[in-house]
């Protein structure tokens, strides 16, 4: 067991996905893997392991931001020996050219966080990326499905409610959308050199004021669950 994830060794699959919230990992496990079984409890968060056309496969609820997301991240790889971390969650639009339920996927994650500038003692800038990999089949396979998607820079945003955000200037540089965890998962994959990739659907827009509900953010993103699958499926053939 880990501080934060009471499963033994072997309960957790190489493969995990991480979506924040835990009742999100329950939807998955109970939709999307067969003979699902749960291995943590520990403070609500979620986690079970079940297979996909025949490959074990994990999904953990990481809660909300990188603090949390990066706790989760580093206990699967460095006590579990997850080797491929997939976010799957969802994330605001600052481009207008995205629309609602839209995919997104992560090539890169710019932050406002200070994660980086205390990991390299203010010597540099890190630039958090997704896995080449990942990102190749999860394009590739989204196009095949004839879904909606975007490849670029998201913002890993520190806080929520940011009125001082400069969502303009940020869509200008390409900029994408913002969420909360994915540059701390890119981090702690760097670190460990294994395989990280987010995909996130459009929940709302910064830019129209459209949005879905919260019951629609936990049931009804399903081809980000199966582009995540199958990119994690493909990438380890």
């Amino acid at each position: 067991m880990s501080t934060h994830i009471n499963a033994q060794k072997g309960d957790i699959a190489e493969i995990v996905l991480l979506p924040g919230d835990p009742l999100r990992a329950k939807f998955i496990a109970e939709n999307f893997l067969e003979e699902a079984k749960q291995y943590n409890t520990v403070r609500n968060a979620f986690g079970y392991t079940g297979n996909y056309k025949g490959v074990p496969i994990s999904v953990q609820g990481t809660g909300m931001g990188m603090p949390s997301a990066m706790i989760y991240s580093e206990e699967l790889v460095q006590d579990y020996g997850a080797k491929i971390l997939l976010r799957v969650g969802s994330a605001g639009a600052i481009n207008a050219n995205l629309k609602i339920r839209d995919l997104v996927l992560g090539q890169g994650a710019t932050t406002d966080a200070a994660l980086h500038r205390n990991i390299f003692h203010h010597q540099v800038e890190f630039a958090p990326i997704a896995n080449f990999d990942l990102l190749k089949a999860a394009h590739n396979i989204a196009l095949e499905k004839d879904l909606p998607v975007h490849v670029g820079n998201v913002l890993s945003s520190d806080r929520f409610y940011n009125d001082e955000l400069d969502k303009e200037k940020l869509a200008q540089y390409g900029v994408l959308a913002v969420e909360m965890e994915a540059a701390g998962i890119y981090s702690v994959a760097a670190k460990h050199g294994v395989k990280a990739l987010a995909i996130m659907t459009v929940s709302d827009s910064l830019v129209t004021g459209e949005e879905t509900t919260a019951e629609e953010r936990e049931k009804t993103f399903g081809d980000m669950i199966e582009v995540a699958l199958e990119a994690a499926l493909q990438v380890t053939k």
